[in-house]
């Protein structure tokens, strides 16, 4: 008899396949060798860091324009929504493969409670928005003397 190591992360993949057979997009599917040519839905990619000082969350928005973006903060979830506009077609050219996603797009993020929600700010260069969310001040513990009397 064969010991297996048992691998949890293992049987979430095979499900996820299994999941994905039945419920996959004609996007994502071939047929004969060929690929059907579907736009998937778009949401932009984040890294997320943290400094003693402050978190920071940037998002790669390629081609959208900062009118198009709106990052609000309510309730302790910073939530950024937008849009990434397709080119209007032209008369006389054809699209051979249409890979790049485009429409709306809202991401949300649940902030640490040690987050100070008036202090955000939001910088955008490059199709990269920057957004810093400072560390509230932590309250330093009070010592208090006790009098025997």
């Amino acid at each position: 008899m064969t010991l297996v190591r048992w691998d949890p992360f293992r049987e979430l993949e095979d499900m996820s396949e299994r999941l994905n057979r039945v419920f996959t997009r004609p996007g994502l599917r071939t047929t004969g060798g060929k690929e059907h040519l579907t736009v998937a839905d778009w949401t932009p990619t984040v890294d997320i860091s943290e400094s003693e000082q402050e978190y920071l969350i940037k998002a790669e928005l390629p081609e959208v324009k900062k009118e198009d973006v709106k990052v609000t903060v309510e309730d302790g979830v910073l939530t950024l929504q937008g849009e990434r506009r397709q080119e209007k077609e032209e008369k006389g050219k054809k699209y051979h493969r249409v890979e790049r996603s485009y429409g709306s797009f809202v991401r949300s993020f649940a902030l640490p409670e040690s987050v100070d929600e008036s202090g955000v700010k939001a910088e955008y260069k490059d199709g990269v928005l920057s957004l810093h969310l400072p560390k509230a001040e932590k309250v330093k513990p009070k010592a208090i003397e006790v009098k025997v009397g």
